[in-house]
């Protein structure tokens, strides 16, 4: 009795801990001279990228104040599971960067942080 129950919930038990929250992570420069242009690169990943589930938004924060920011819709999604977007800037005070993506059924794993050191 007890298997007739749970046989049928199986496969939305596996398909709810293969699935994942987005995530980002940041490459940039650590130190820069001032006034110099920086490229930031980041990269998401998720499990998952269909017209069900997908990678609904990113955004980049500096110093407080959003950026860039990018929002995906069923029929617009990202490119594939793990994509990437950059953004140029002009380095004129130390940069605290945020990112953040987000999962549009399961959420974000939270904001990645990376600090860049502007010289002279």
């Amino acid at each position: 009795m007890i298997a007739l129950l749970v046989l049928p919930a199986l496969p939305l038990y596996v398909r709810t801990a293969l699935a994942n929250k987005s995530s980002t992570s940041i490459e940039a420069p650590q130190t820069v001279a001032k006034g110099s242009e920086v490229m930031i690169r980041v990269t998401v990943r998720h499990k998952g990228n269909n017209f069900l589930h997908y990678t609904n938004w990113l955004q980049v924060v500096v110093n407080r104040k959003e950026i860039a920011r990018w929002d995906f819709s069923w029929n617009q999604r990202p490119e594939a599971e793990v994509f990437t977007r950059e953004v140029k800037l002009t380095a004129l005070e130390d940069m605290e960067i945020i990112t953040e993506a987000n999962c549009n059924i399961h959420g974000s794993t939270g904001p990645a942080t990376f600090k860049i050191s502007v010289q002279g």
